[in-house]
């Protein structure tokens, strides 16, 4: 079944015209389905001429029809949300890159399950996985050489 978006009101069809012309790649784009789409061009053609997958094509055409030209803005994708805030990121490469025995520990290396128990010890977090703090480390641009963990060269 096709999908095409509804008629447009004159002064859409200008703002459109002119959102597709802008700078804004992205509303450009957007601009440019919605238009396309007025003149009956069908989902996979208009993907084709923007780009996109026709399933983008039709969401925005959706939202067009929903909402008018407020739904072309984008909205942020809620997405998976931090594990972390920047300061326990911060507590974590700090913790890491810290020789144990100047914290006054009974250890002189480092492992992922000792950082864990000294991080939920000390409050950073409640509960972490040893893998997650790997995986932040290696995001924070740090690597294990076999005694610490060192910037990356």
């Amino acid at each position: 079944m096709a999908i095409y978006c509804r008629s447009l009101k004159a002064d859409e069809k200008l703002k459109l015209e002119e959102l597709s012309k802008g700078t804004d790649e992205d509303l450009a784009r957007r601009a440019q389905i919605v238009l396309l789409s007025a003149q009956r061009t069908g989902v996979y053609e208009i993907g084709q001429a923007v780009d996109l997958h026709p399933i983008n094509v039709r969401k925005w055409i959706h939202r067009f029809n929903r909402f008018g030209l407020r739904g072309l803005d984008s909205r942020r994708s809620p997405g998976r949300p931090r594990l972390f805030s920047r300061e326990q990121r911060e507590a974590i490469v700090e913790l890491a890159t810290t020789d144990p025995q100047a914290l006054g520990l009974e250890f002189d290396v480092w492992s992922l399950q000792r950082l864990r128990s000294q991080l939920i010890e000390r409050g950073v977090m409640d509960e972490v996985s040893a893998e997650t703090i790997r995986q932040q480390l290696l995001q924070s641009g740090l690597t294990f050489d076999e005694q610490r963990w060192v910037a990356a060269q």
